[in-house]
């Protein structure tokens, strides 16, 4: 009898130490989570490659407003910004954030989430709780699960009636074996077939099983989430998590294997896989599984967006509590960008700008290294971060809701024998299918046709943003060709422009953006500041005198 004592005592005794470990982790990981909120992620690294995926995989986006395109995503370095931005605690609500930072939805949603993401900041509470909640889902693994929702369901094999069939014999001779043990060695035949079938469907069952086990934690997730009456609140239909809660039992069993952890439960394994393989369980119970993810699917991915806009909410509460200067955007029907104190989030001490533009599009103007194309980027990243987060950068920023496309970061492509010219013209005829959209559009521009010379890149450049700037569209463009301003500025666009000093033989730039023409250039300045040989100064300086000015 005392050994069933001792027994039990060393049992009690390991759910005592079990139990105040997990009590010192989470203690742990809470500290962690008010430490960092505020605070971009340290050490963090960035598979964009599986970030991207929901991204890339995902329907919605076509039914969207708008949705960033790939060039423009470079041109404008998002993925760069939501490093910065990404405060997320799963994987699954880093990929559902990256989704939204490049799709702009209705002004319905926008609203909808702002609202999620100010309970979330106003709420320490019900923030701590959610997070510690979604943290479970911060594995590699996690970001498997949007398989399920975006990947083609498999085929199921033509064979699959014989398999049922072989099933069925199994049973039949276990039955008969009753009546007469000689039916038992009909099972060594069959085994053997079976093995063949079970271990062939094992890619398919191995592509599937990290989603499986993932959509299994998910679910606990989004149950534990629902609990909180604060969140219930925000969503009117939670009916899909019953629905995925259906296929639980299918979801264990063939995610089974990848939580085997040690020597007692592989020979449970063994034996289980046995039976498996002699009464084709796997085989069958996969296929039905499949099914039942087909038919589910709608539900898996109302699962997995709910995860994601909790995650994403609570993200953006932790930016907008960051101490930077932010401002909810205004959004208007006006062709009119109005915005004060505007700077780029990415640039650490950014020099703070203002602009209004009423009717009319910018013409931007500059030295060489003065933050032209820096300008317009950090107005195209703020429109896009009001119609997404709802959240701009700036003390004041009011526009239309845009459609934002761009052209400024274009290079030869060698394997494609694509010139840097017939690169970029084919890149604007898109800007140009764009403009004949109704909604406005923000069209952003670096340096239009410097691929080709000077008269044909003035001449073609003025007739192409002339045509972009019509309807509620607005354009920015940086450029070098001054003889634009005068092109341009009886037609519809601002003047502004950066400039620079030089002072104790070398050049600053106050990186202030100014109103009208450009009236100074620096590229000698340059040239003669770094020691070229006088001879070489000289003639520049003839050559401009003579032909330029």
């Amino acid at each position: 009898m005392n050994w069933f004592f001792g027994i039990v005592f060393i049992l009690v005794l390991l759910y005592l130490i079990n139990n105040y470990y997990d009590k010192k982790r989470f203690k742990k990981l809470k500290e962690n989570l008010l430490d960092n909120w505020g605070k971009p992620k340290q050490n963090e690294y960035y598979n964009f490659y599986k970030i991207k995926q929901y991204f890339k995989n995902n329907i919605h986006k076509n039914k969207a407003y708008h949705f960033i395109s790939d060039r423009t995503n470079i041109d404008l370095d998002l993925d760069a910004l939501f490093k910065f931005l990404d405060r997320t605690s799963s994987k699954i609500g880093q990929q559902y954030l990256y989704c939204k930072i490049r799709t702009i939805g209705s002004l319905e949603k926008l609203y909808k989430f702002d609202a999620l993401s100010k309970l979330f900041k106003n709420n320490e509470a019900l923030r701590i709780k959610s997070q510690l909640v979604l943290t479970t889902l911060n594995s590699e693994s996690s970001y498997d699960l949007e398989k399920l929702i975006n990947d083609k369901p498999i085929e199921k094999p033509k064979y699959l009636k014989f398999i049922y069939a072989s099933s069925i014999s199994a049973v039949l001779c276990i039955i008969l074996s009753f009546f007469s043990p000689i039916f038992l060695l009909f099972l060594i035949p069959l085994f053997l077939i079976n093995t063949v079938f079970h271990y062939k469907n094992k890619e398919n069952i191995t592509y599937y099983v990290s989603a499986v086990n993932q959509l299994g934690k998910a679910l606990n997730v989004a149950k534990n989430l629902s609990l909180f009456k604060e969140i219930k609140a925000n969503f009117s239909d939670l009916s899909f998590i019953k629905k995925v809660n259906s296929i639980k039992t299918k979801t264990k069993f063939i995610g089974f294997e990848q939580q085997l952890s040690n020597e007692f439960a592989v020979l449970i394994w063994s034996i289980t896989e046995l039976i498996k393989i002699q009464f084709n369980l796997e085989y069958i119970i996969f296929y039905s599984f499949v099914d039942s993810i087909t038919k589910e699917k709608e539900s898996i991915d109302k699962l997995y967006q709910f995860i994601g806009e909790i995650d994403a909410a609570i993200s953006v509460a932790s930016l907008k509590s960051s101490g930077l200067k932010m401002c909810t955007p205004k959004f208007i029907t006006e062709k009119q960008i109005y915005t004060t104190e505007i700077v780029h989030p990415l640039i650490e001490n950014c020099i703070e700008n203002n602009l209004n533009l009423e009717n009319k599009s910018l013409l931007l103007t500059g030295s060489n290294m003065s933050g032209k194309t820096t300008f317009i980027r950090t107005i195209a990243i703020n429109s896009i971060l009001a119609q997404t987060i709802n959240t701009c950068f700036a003390k004041e920023y009011s526009a239309p809701f845009f459609k934002v496309f761009s052209s400024i970061r274009i290079s030869d492509d060698l394997m494609e024998d694509t010139s840097y010219y017939l690169k970029e013209v084919l890149i604007i005829k898109e800007l140009i299918e764009a403009s004949k959209d109704e909604n406005p559009s923000l069209f952003v521009l670096d340096e239009i046709f410097k691929g080709t010379n000077t008269i044909e890149r003035i001449s073609a450049g003025k007739g192409i943003l002339s045509f972009l700037n019509k309807k509620n569209h607005i354009v920015l463009v940086s450029t070098h060709d001054i003889e634009l301003t005068e092109l341009l500025e009886n037609d519809n666009y601002e003047l502004y422009h950066f400039n620079e000093k030089i002072e104790g033989g070398e050049m600053h730039f106050d990186h202030k953006l100014k109103s009208g023409k450009l009236k100074t250039r620096n590229a000698i300045k340059i040239l003669e500041l770094y020691n070229y040989p006088d001879e070489i100064i000289k003639d520049a300086k003839i050559t401009e005198i003579n032909n330029f000015v």
